[in-house]
């Protein structure tokens, strides 16, 4: 859908609707044949065996695929919510304050998935947590708008958590400061972190702050605010930089309208050279509204 979207916006029409088209064919054959009956089906393998299956010994249910159906927002409402009930259930791992990538391990039975056997069960893709697809699960509740489920979890997975106190440091033995690209559920290593100084699960927590998180998203000349922090933070200070100019930018949220908040949550920005002090308000499980106090000097 977004190659439309470019596509349109570079008159190239005709690529557009064909686009849309394929778009529209993939989301129909995915409900109609990647659909598990609690959760969505990871793969098939050249015989017609499917992955990520009730059927499967080994990788019953996989995060992607439940992530993804959020993420892409191919998945009906109704399976989108129980899928992602379904990787909350059998995924989320509180004991050892991870989200495994799939579970039960690649171990012994059925067909050879490639290289990902080759880790020992439980450590890795093999089971144990891939912090990006763990973000990913962060960023589907936060679509989802389970403010509740995505700071615990949240809270769960980010590094600092891992070394509250003496015995979660010997547990975990990385460095608390820098994202780990996976964390083991491997029996003689729960909970150990792996691969460190990884930019590409500290790329993708990032990302998760801001545009999930903090509910920011650039479209060209706008900032659009959907945050989804939790219901009992009264709000949220941002400094953004747009060329010359400075945005200082405050993310309140109110249970319920209030009188004399203007509609609307899109910033306009302006590269005037100046600072800008705005207020946003958001009404939680609601429409967001958004008001303006500008104090504008030169900078």
């Amino acid at each position: 859908m977004k190659f439309s979207t470019i596509a349109s916006d570079s008159r190239d029409l005709l690529f557009a609707e064909h686009c849309n088209k394929q778009a529209a064919i993939l989301q129909s054959n995915i409900e109609k044949s990647g659909w598990d009956g609690e959760w969505y089906r990871r793969a098939y393998f050249d015989d017609g065996t499917p992955l990520g299956s009730k059927e499967n010994e080994e990788c019953r249910i996989d995060a992607i695929a439940q992530s993804w159906s959020v993420l892409s927002g191919a998945g009906s409402e109704e399976r989108k919510k129980m899928a992602m009930a379904s990787l909350n259930k059998h995924l989320v791992r509180r004991d050892l304050k991870l989200i495994q990538l799939l579970d039960p391990p690649f171990d012994k039975s059925g067909p050879n998935p490639g290289y990902i056997k080759g880790y020992v069960p439980g450590v890795r893709e093999n089971g144990g947590q891939y912090s990006h697809a763990a973000i990913w699960t962060l960023m589907a509740f936060a679509v989802l708008e389970d403010r509740e489920k995505v700071w615990e979890l949240f809270s769960m997975i980010q590094p600092l958590n891992h070394a509250k106190d003496a015995s979660r440091v010997d547990t975990y033995k990385v460095e608390p400061y820098v994202m780990a690209a996976d964390v083991y559920a491997n029996e003689s290593h729960k909970g150990r972190g792996g691969w460190t100084w990884y930019t590409g699960s500290a790329g993708w927590m990032y990302q998760f702050i801001i545009s999930s998180l903090l509910g920011m998203e650039l479209q060209k000349d706008k900032l659009i605010f959907k945050p989804c922090f939790p219901a009992g933070w009264p709000s949220v200070s941002i400094t953004y930089k747009y060329g010359r100019s400075t945005y200082h930018i405050t993310v309140f949220q109110h249970e319920a309208k209030e009188e004399g908040v203007k509609e609307g949550h899109i910033v306009h920005l302006v590269d005037d050279g100046l600072e800008h002090t705005l207020n946003v308000h958001t009404i939680l499980k609601a429409a967001s509204v958004f008001s303006e106090n500008f104090s504008s000097l030169p900078i």
